[in-house]
């Protein structure tokens, strides 16, 4: 029987790990855990997820959006997970992080092709077909072993995730239930700011302290990914900066009276049953206490017992430009995949495509087959695209967006949703068509 291994069982490695099984290939997934963790990891579950319990948008208007109706119609196991686990969440994909972790394991466990192999890897043999799924906090000595094998070209940013209270803490009479342009149920937590509040919040979060870098991170220079900026880095750009962003009081009323705000602070439900909610936008790397005292200056939050704390740490990613192939392969050794955020990809869902793509591919070449490289017309096939294409001097970890996937071939009238909502439309068509030929390819191997 034809063998691959996966490195990590994170989002990209599950997916890689199960679409590889799907088709036949008897898979070993090496998993550190339980016996060994990275500084962001706490439970023992696969398909952790370490910051947001949000995937983004679910609306195929956004390109995290159609990168998740695209992986759901192909049969991702991470967007099989993220459905049946799903918690209120107005217009964006929200998961109990719980339940999610539970159902990625209980089917990868469960799968009789997946030998899972608690060991810490630190070498990537030449002659076996390996996908490399680790994570942006790779442990030194595979890091050490990805660097020999890449000559040292890779760069790293800094990565924040928000805090988590306790909704029994949160004083619902200064705070409402309610979604931004009443998308969705009311779904979130808003927490409204008068002026005078939001001023003397933006003061404190300026003169606030942050906590000590790690030993490995000393002496880097502190560099942040615009779509998962810490929120008081934010606030140093201006003082209307977090009014325009996590802050944003626009299309949020009051549901009773009808009053808009200053500013505001969204909260997030973060489990099923409602109990545990995180500040949207609110990545941080304040010390603690610092959290505590600043962040108890929301409305509605002055009692607020944080069930978790923001934590920052370093992201380690590929100049991927320079080293893999639209498939992820490693240019220099066709055996070797990388997938998940160390391959640039940003974002959970973008995570899961590329291990899918990795995953795939990987099964392909153990059976002797040529790659398969998705359209670029298609969001999973452009972002693989941009791993393998784009600018190398200029790379940078990048999400879903449309500004990856080649024009349409007329304008179309309407302005930018219009627009998206074309390539959307396009994008689909495309994954439809492709549809067969992928799932024969389940169903040729699975026979076998």
């Amino acid at each position: 029987m034809n063998t691959i291994n996966v490195y990590g069982a994170g989002l990209a490695g599950s997916e890689a790990a199960w679409q590889a099984a799907k088709r036949g290939v008897h898979v070993r997934l090496f998993e550190m855990k339980p016996e060994k963790r990275t500084p962001a990891h706490h439970a023992d579950g696969f398909a952790e997820l370490v910051c947001s319990n949000s995937l983004r948008s679910a609306e195929l208007t956004n390109g995290a959006g159609l990168l998740k109706e695209e992986l759901h119609r192909m049969g991702s196991l991470i967007m099989e997970a993220a459905l049946a686990s799903r918690v209120a969440a107005g217009g964006a994909l929200a998961v109990d992080r719980v339940r999610f972790s539970d159902y990625v394991t209980g089917k990868i466990r469960s799968c009789p092709l997946i030998e899972v192999i608690a060991e810490e890897k630190t070498s990537i043999p030449d002659d076996e077909i390996t996908v490399v799924a680790t994570g942006p906090l790779t442990t030194e000595g595979l890091a050490a072993e990805i660097s020999r094998r890449i000559g040292g070209k890779s760069l790293y940013f800094y990565d924040a995730a928000a805090p988590i209270v306790d909704f029994e803490s949160v004083d619902m009479t200064k705070a409402f239930f309610a979604s931004r342009y009443e998308k969705g149920g009311a779904d979130y937590i808003n927490c409204p700011f008068s002026e005078a509040e939001y001023k003397a919040f933006y003061a404190a979060l300026l003169t606030a302290e942050e906590a000590e870098l790690h030993d490995f991170e000393k002496g880097d220079r502190l560099k942040v990914f615009e779509g998962c900026m810490p929120v008081e880095v934010m606030a140093r750009r201006g003082e209307d900066t977090l009014r325009f962003g996590p802050m944003k009081p626009v299309g949020i009323r009051h549901p009773e009276t009808g009053e808009d705000y200053y500013a505001v602070v969204q909260l997030r439900r973060e489990n099923e049953a409602g109990t545990m909610y995180n500040l949207v936008g609110f990545q941080t790397h304040l010390t603690w206490p610092e959290q505590r005292r600043v962040f108890r200056m929301i409305p509605g939050l002055e009692r607020a017992e944080f069930l978790r704390y923001g934590v920052m740490h370093r992201n380690t990613f590929l100049c991927s430009p320079d080293l893999l192939d639209a498939d992820y392969s490693l240019r220099s050794n066709r055996n070797i995949y990388f997938a998940g955020q160390m391959t640039g990809v940003e974002g959970y869902i973008e995570s899961a495509a590329s291990g899918f793509v990795a995953g795939i591919n990987a099964s392909r070449r153990a059976s002797g087959r040529e790659p398969y490289l998705f359209p670029e017309t298609t969001m999973i096939g452009a972002m693989a695209s941009y791993i393998a294409h784009g600018e190398q001097t200029l790379f940078q970890p990048m999400n879903a967006n449309f500004g990856v996937i080649p024009p349409l071939e007329q304008r179309v009238k309407g302005g930018k949703r219009a627009r998206n909502e074309a390539l959307s439309e396009r994008a689909l068509r495309e994954v439809d068509r492709i549809l067969p030929e992928i799932a024969a390819d389940c169903r040729k191997e699975e026979t076998t």
